[in-house]
């Protein structure tokens, strides 16, 4: 981070302006979103730079084009209960301009429910106010400021997106018109209990510039037509992935050159290795090769204000089970507004008279539609369910649409990924028992109590609150995923009075952590995440019981986490970054008969699974095809895309770094190394000694000028030598026994490169090596690229003569019917 926390505190309290216990726009605080901060804090806007080490995982989803549009916008976001303060969370983690909270309400019991950033002592504030500080230290690049005056077209004038929660049907429609007609996107979110909507309106010209945010596409050409709608066949080595509407270009094609570098064409698939494109009789005849990539194009999309979209409403669908049901929750939650409207309040807990009265009114809207929004029978039961549980404020719920309109801010900002189009209704009506359909629980089970607890309460009734305070639960990580469940169980009260929390994670808090981890402050840096992540959590629910440890699980802690610790647990959470973690919870898991809740994320995706013993299959039950393999050959002498040259890279990286200095260390240490070694088969106990007299003799450096020499022949050998002995095998006009070049498909014609001290990516490439070399043995680098330049130039570097008889496999089966030939008639076998 660029300022201190004392900066940032200074900022916080810069900013603030003293107000009354009122909220009216005379007294409300106000500040132009221009003023440069006063204390040196580094801001987001036009002439911003990107923090890498903060952002480092968003940019690899947005790009820095996409990160640059949205440090250029300012957010306001209205009402900051539950759901309010969740958008904004999101929302300030992400780097916009600044965000504006807005609130004209005082904290009251039932927001503790929800609202992690209120506390007991401030009930009866103005929920912006407070909120404002704590979420202001969540990235000191985005300006936090509070607003508690009436929401009026002028001051709305300054924002690129408004996000309004917890408002009256009447203010979203004059709101919505204002801002549709004014060039403002426009998000609109409620919870209602166990309900979830969700509404977007970016205008009448939203630009899209990137769709899915997947990398484009590309595939190799084997063939192309010459018709009036050209046929282009791919390579039958991995299906090319294009849709019909796709626009692609061209490079590397021999003979129909006029389609390398063409402006992007519009294709149509014919099948998994075939697409037509544009009218290629004048063109020169196709030889051979060639690339075709995808190409991103801009879209232009268009919403309807929303008005218009109430009565003509287009639906996501969440649920395929429940494909009715977002046009009864579209009348339902009109209906609520209504009531609202009536009586000034909610609906009661499970009141059977609000809930017929609820009913009412929504046939009514239902009889005054006219539009599509009309239904032909309304679901009485289901908007009876809304009515009882409509007074509850559930943190789990909050989360989840919260973070689903956070991300639609995002792409308002940004124009990357597809615009929700435009109503999204969700509900959780499964987490009710079929007990508690409404014959169990009762308006006394679900009344307020003057607790932090009432809005769950007013769903779930309270002995499920008491259940929950009794829990033991064991979170396994305390990462992006950790933090935001520990959040969850603070504000549920989980393990609120016997119970206990217990959450392990053995890394300590990084800068780039921060992003995403929001527990965690910049004054967190190199602290363990565990107990951070704990501290903080406290701090939302004293209650809470929770205990941080430091522990890795595996066989190596199952004397910590042994047959009592599991057997005195009433569930597990994982939330961690591996594979092969997960499978080993999931076996403690199955084998103490204990839930398991299963997460995690990858870019824009994620997963949930929900296990449990006897009811569902486990976590290992199932797993993801394997992927495919790169044939070995490929990989070394042939590679033609993007991931065999990083698999290269890795293996590369092992062989040189990782296992010739565990081989040697075992030999020194390990007095059963060698006959453990003799053991393996074919010609492995020649290679693994061979390295280990490398290592430890002809190899070992003695000096850094030593580990500088060692790299840059290793450069010299890998792309320059090797290259020049595949070109003697195979020079670029061969030919196969067929008569086709050798050269073609997908074997693509290398150059060697030339050593150059003035070409950076090569003297890169030579310090990290020299570096990392020396660490191996336990020497001191040097970052000093003036004195590493003149030991190179000092050096000789032998010049290569290709050597006859050197044998290059052109496939694995070559190799495999070769293998255990090594040495044979003197000839070197290369793969």
């Amino acid at each position: 981070m660029s300022s201190s926390p004392l900066s940032k505190k200074r900022r916080v309290s810069d900013s603030e302006t003293k107000t009354g216990s009122h909220c009216s726009s005379s007294n409300s605080v106000r500040t132009e979103l221009s003023h440069t901060p006063t204390n040196g804090m580094a801001k987001n806007g036009n002439d911003a730079e990107i923090d890498e080490g903060l952002y480092s995982r968003q940019l690899y989803v947005l790009g820095h084009d996409a990160m640059k549009r949205m440090q250029r916008s300012n957010v306001l976001v209205s009402g900051l209960r539950g759901l309010g303060v969740e958008i904004a969370k999101n929302v300030i983690l992400g780097g916009v301009k600044s965000v504006t909270l807005h609130d004209q309400g005082q904290a009251e019991w039932r927001d503790l429910s929800s609202q992690f950033y209120l506390r007991e002592e401030d009930l009866g504030k103005n929920r912006a106010e407070v909120s404002r500080t704590r979420l202001a230290e969540l990235n000191s690049y985005v300006p936090v400021v509070a607003y508690t005056g009436a929401l009026i077209d002028h001051y709305l004038t300054q924002f690129q997106v408004v996000v309004l929660t917890n408002s009256p049907l009447e203010e979203q429609q004059r709101i919505g018109d204002f801002c549709h007609s004014n060039g403002i996107k426009l998000v609109i979110a409620d919870t209602r209990g166990l309900f979830g909507q969700l509404f977007c309106d970016f205008g009448e010209e939203m630009v899209v510039i990137d769709t899915n945010g997947e990398q484009p596409l590309s595939a190799m050409i084997s063939m192309i037509t010459k018709d009036a709608s050209g046929v282009v066949t791919c390579l039958d080595e991995a299906r090319h992935g294009f849709e019909s509407g796709d626009f692609v270009t061209f490079t590397e094609v021999q003979g129909m050159t006029e389609l390398n570098g063409c402006q992007p064409v519009e294709i149509k698939t014919l099948g998994p290795y075939t697409f037509s494109i544009c009218d290629t009789t004048g063109f020169s005849d196709y030889v051979r090769g060639g690339i075709v990539s995808q190409v991103k194009m801009p879209q232009k999309v268009a919403f309807k204000p929303l008005t218009a979209s109430m009565a003509e409403p287009e639906f996501v669908l969440t649920d395929f089970a429940k494909f009715e049901r977002p046009g009864q929750l579209h009348l339902g939650f009109q209906a609520l507004h209504s009531y609202q409207r009536k009586h000034s309040r909610l609906p009661k807990p499970w009141c059977q008279a609000d809930g017929e009265e609820l009913v009412t009114l929504a046939k009514e809207v239902n009889s005054a539609q006219t539009g599509s929004a009309k239904v032909d029978e309304l679901d009485d039961t289901l908007i009876k369910k809304l009515a009882f549980v409509s007074a509850g404020d559930l943190a789990p719920l909050n989360a989840f649409i919260g973070g689903l309109a956070a991300q639609e801010v995002l792409k308002a900002c940004t124009g990357k990924f597809m615009p929700m189009m435009q109503w999204l209704y969700f509900d959780a009506l499964e987490c009710l028992s079929e007990e508690e359909g409404g014959a169990m629980l009762t308006e006394e089970d679900c009344a307020p109590r003057n607790s932090r607890y009432d809005g769950q309460i007013a769903v779930f009734g309270s002995k499920l609150q008491e259940e929950l305070a009794k829990q033991r639960y064991f979170l396994v990580g305390a990462g992006a995923i950790g933090c935001e469940l520990l959040k969850n169980f603070a504000m549920i009260g989980l393990a609120s009075g016997e119970g206990e929390v217990i959450v392990t994670d053995m890394d300590t808090i990084e800068k780039s952590n921060l992003n995403r981890q929001f527990l965690f402050r910049p004054w967190d840096v190199t602290k363990m995440k565990s107990e951070t992540a704990a501290a903080a959590v406290k701090q939302m629910n004293p209650s809470i019981r929770i205990t941080g440890h430091q522990n890795r699980v595996g066989p190596d802690t199952e004397r910590v986490y042994d047959d009592d610790f599991f057997e005195s647990l009433h569930g597990v959470a994982n939330a961690l970054d591996n594979v092969d973690a997960r499978m080993y919870m999931d076996r403690r898991c199955v084998y103490y008969r204990k839930p398991l809740l299963e997460s995690g994320t990858l870019g824009t995706k994620g997963n949930v699974q929900v296990v449990i013993p006897f009811l569902t299959e486990s976590y290992s039950s199932s797993q993801d095809p394997p992927e495919k393999s790169i044939p070995i050959c490929t990989l070394k002498n042939f590679p033609n895309a993007i991931e065999h040259t990083l698999q290269w890279a890795r293996d590369e990286f092992e062989g040189l770094f990782k296992q010739p200095s565990e081989n040697a260390m075992q030999y020194l240490t390990d007095a059963k190394f060698l006959e453990r070694t003799l053991k393996l088969p074919g010609a492995q106990p020649l290679e693994v000694l061979e390295a280990v007299y490398k290592s430890l003799v002809t190899d070992c450096p003695r000096s850094w000028a030593d580990c500088v020499t060692w790299a840059r022949h290793h450069w010299q050998c890998q792309y320059s030598n090797n290259i020049c002995q595949l070109l003697h095998n195979f020079p670029p006009e061969q030919l196969t026994s067929s008569g086709a070049p050798f050269w073609s498909g997908p074997k693509r014609c290398p150059h060697p490169l030339e050593f150059s001290t003035s070409n950076d990516l090569h003297m890169d490439y030579v310090m990290s090596g020299a570096n990392l070399f020396a660490q191996s043995y336990g020497m001191q680098g040097s970052t000093d690229r003036v004195g590493v330049a003149k030991i190179l130039d000092s050096l000789s570097v032998p010049t290569f003569v290709p050597r006859s008889g050197v044998k290059i496999h052109v496939s694995d089966q070559e190799l495999q019917s070769a293998h255990g030939n090594v040495g044979e008639d003197g000839i070197d076998l290369i793969c």
